[in-house]
């Protein structure tokens, strides 16, 4: 079964001779490589690229080991540079290469050489080399499987098709398997042997119980508002570890560098202005985190909050949690207080700007009400939306907010712009 990737390949596609370096991000196991050397290599094959002018180095296999050296990898690909031709060299797994960024320097030296790289271990997350390369690096970030590119590969859409998306999530090896015992072992096998060993070996881990620990508190409260300070004393408290919130902020960060959770912000609304903290941690695969828990904890208004975190991501947005300060009474004879609301996702992307609630369900008109009053404290004019699991016909209630069910959502790109 071949899973079609088109949003990325699009990306690679419009990136092409740019004179930068491409990167292609993501989470392991996300489908880089796959993205890379069959899609984009057959996409230039059918541009009309020869085969000798496509250059493909893949470190990880023994038949490539010599060129993980530098010297030999940067002569090899310049002897196969014949004419004056674009020639496209595809290397995977460029942390297998010490002093790689000397090579690809040297690479963007010459003008008929367009480089494409990906590299996701131990050694190398890619944070690393969009460091090293900034400026004349072009970021690919690929994500797990959306919804949509699921019920592609399945022609269409069905509550079964989103519940296994709700339970495992939208890894390409995952969503391959063919029932569900295969799904819970694979994801159990890739999240404790190759995620979280993956951050242990880079960063040199020596309490491996404390990471593990981590993980599973993060695990059980995305979408709730936290921070190092706050996770710390639980460990020193509930939980009779002892360990200091310096610790456990550098352990957050190595999970945000192997893209396993993403960090959204809290946002001042009326200030305009970040708050410092506490922030919402997601997942970037919501199967990861049900293999953390063991599929136990399946809050399903978290869950769907998280996957809708990761689709606004995908589609491009900067992503922050809202609060808005608001001065109220309760009665006539009472004087105001301030009063703090939050909103769920504040989505920006250029002169794009949408405030987003998570909504379950809204079984009647008070729940309406007491979602839509957060987003009814901001005042201005830009698009205000509930997002609730029925697949309810979209609608605008007397002011304004514009409800739409969660498939609709999913399923079509453009569901922000109704």
């Amino acid at each position: 079964m071949e899973i079609k990737r088109d949003f990325y390949l699009q990306k690679l596609i419009n990136s092409k001779n740019n004179k930068l370096i491409k990167i292609v991000t993501g989470i392991r196991r996300c489908g880089k490589s796959y993205l890379l050397f069959k899609l984009f290599k057959e996409y230039l094959l059918s541009a009309g690229v020869s085969e000798d002018h496509i250059i493909t180095i893949q470190l990880e296999t023994r038949q490539n080991k010599e060129y993980r050296n530098p010297d030999i990898c940067d002569d090899y690909v310049r002897s196969l540079i014949k004419d004056k031709k674009m020639y496209y060299v595809l290397i995977d797994e460029i942390q297998l290469m010490e002093d790689f960024e000397s090579v690809l320097n040297g690479f963007l030296l010459i003008d008929n050489l367009d480089v494409y790289v990906t590299g996701s271990n131990s050694k190398f997350l890619s944070t690393d080399i969009v460091t090293e390369f900034r400026g004349r690096g072009d970021e690919i970030r690929v994500y797990p499987l959306s919804f949509t590119e699921l019920c592609s590969i399945h022609k269409n859409y069905s509550d079964d098709l989103f519940n296994e998306y709700f339970n495992y999530g939208g890894l390409p090896l995952v969503v391959l398997q063919d029932n569900v015992q295969k799904k819970k072992e694979y994801l159990t096998y890739q999240t404790n042997n190759i995620y979280i060993n993956d951050v242990i070996e880079r960063n040199n881990i020596q309490n491996k119980e404390i990471l593990a620990t981590l993980v599973e508190v993060i695990s059980s409260g995305i979408g709730s508002l936290s921070n190092p300070t706050k996770i710390a004393n639980t460990f020193n408290t509930e939980l009779k570890v002892s360990v200091t919130d310096k610790t456990i902020s550098s352990y957050l960060h190595y999970l945000e560098d192997a893209f396993l959770i993403q960090k959204a912000k809290r946002y001042d609304v009326k200030g305009r202005k970040y708050i410092g903290t506490p922030f919402k941690y997601y997942f970037t695969d919501i199967g990861i985190r049900n293999s953390l828990l063991n599929f136990r904890q399946v809050e399903k208004d978290h869950i769907m909050e998280n996957i809708i975190y990761n689709e606004l991501k995908v589609r491009g947005y900067s992503v922050d949690v809202g609060i808005i300060e608001e001065r109220v009474k309760e009665n006539e004879t009472e004087k105001r207080t301030r009063k703090y609301f939050e909103i769920d996702f504040i989505c920006n992307k250029e002169s794009e700007r949408y405030y987003i609630q998570s909504a379950y369900n809204i079984p009647d008109s008070e729940k309406l009400k007491q979602e839509s009053k957060s987003l009814l404290t901001v005042k201005d004019a830009f698009k205000k939306i509930i997002i609730v699991k029925d697949n309810t016909d979209l609608w605008r209630n007397k002011d304004g907010v514009l409800i739409m069910g969660l498939k609709e959502f999913l399923l079509n790109p453009k569901s922000l712009y109704l």
